[in-house]
């Protein structure tokens, strides 16, 4: 394990001990899936507390974890996350750039933000949702002004306001097992040996956590994530062939 992994689950640790001796709620910043699975290796070991993750709308990547140390709080709908959203749009879409998510994460940077503190960043008719710990969104507001060579305006927004509905494209297929692998070649349409190294190598997520066996059984709804390759919904099976294969369905996010 790299020694910024083993920083990050020192800070679980204390994060974790100290809410549960002061009774308070405690947050992480925004995670990766790669430090949310190193939550989860070590999660066993932590005090029994209430363990909750947002990343400010439901199909969030980067989320923030929640190490809930008020055992008067019963259910995450009482966690007040110190996630704020942004909208950030040309000021002129006439003479606009066409922005990309690149861009946005690239500018906001640019103002010295640590990629911790910013979570998910949506892109809707090149304009920008921009998730964010509440701690920093004035100063973004404030000193953000251009993307590439287009004037923006940063406003602050109710995160309750903000709906987001993905594009999610169906995909199915046959195989002979729900196995991770199989499903694999479904959704990026490839071999099962061309994409299980994928798994081997570290670098497919399921619901966050870091799966290392091709032979994993994917269950509905599963959120599956592949570094350089995107990720989707597992919808479940459809039904069976006459020659036992199932006919399933996955939704790739577009």
């Amino acid at each position: 394990m790299q020694k910024e992994d083993q920083i990050l689950q020192r800070r679980f640790r204390d994060l974790a001990y100290m809410a549960d001796s002061r009774g308070i709620v405690l947050f992480t910043d925004f995670l990766n899936l790669h430090e949310q699975n190193l939550f989860y290796e070590i999660k066993n070991e932590l005090p029994n507390l209430k363990y909750f993750s947002s990343g400010g709308y439901r199909d969030a990547e980067r989320k923030m974890f929640c190490f809930c140390g008020d055992y008067s709080l019963d259910n995450e709908d009482e966690i007040d996350y110190p996630i704020s959203c942004l909208h950030i749009k040309p000021k002129n879409s006439k003479f606009s750039d066409s922005l990309t998510h690149r861009d946005i994460l690239g500018a906001v940077l640019n103002l010295g933000i640590e990629r911790n503190k910013i979570g998910d960043i949506i892109m809707e008719n090149n304009e920008a949702y921009l998730f964010c710990c509440s701690s920093i969104y004035d100063y973004i507001i404030n000193q953000l002004t251009k993307v590439k060579h287009t004037m923006v305006s940063t406003s602050l927004i109710d995160i309750r306001d903000f709906t987001y509905k993905p594009n999610l494209k169906p995909v199915t297929g046959t195989v002979s097992s729900v196995r991770l692998d199989s499903i694999l070649a479904v959704a990026f349409n490839g071999s099962r040996s061309s994409l299980s190294g994928l798994i081997e190598g570290g670098k497919v997520f399921v619901n966050g956590k870091n799966i290392l066996y091709n032979s994993y059984n994917l269950k509905e709804n599963d959120i599956v994530s592949v570094r350089g390759y995107g990720r989707f919904i597992y919808a479940g099976t459809l039904n069976q062939t006459k020659k036992g294969r199932y006919m399933v369905k996955v939704l790739l996010y577009q």
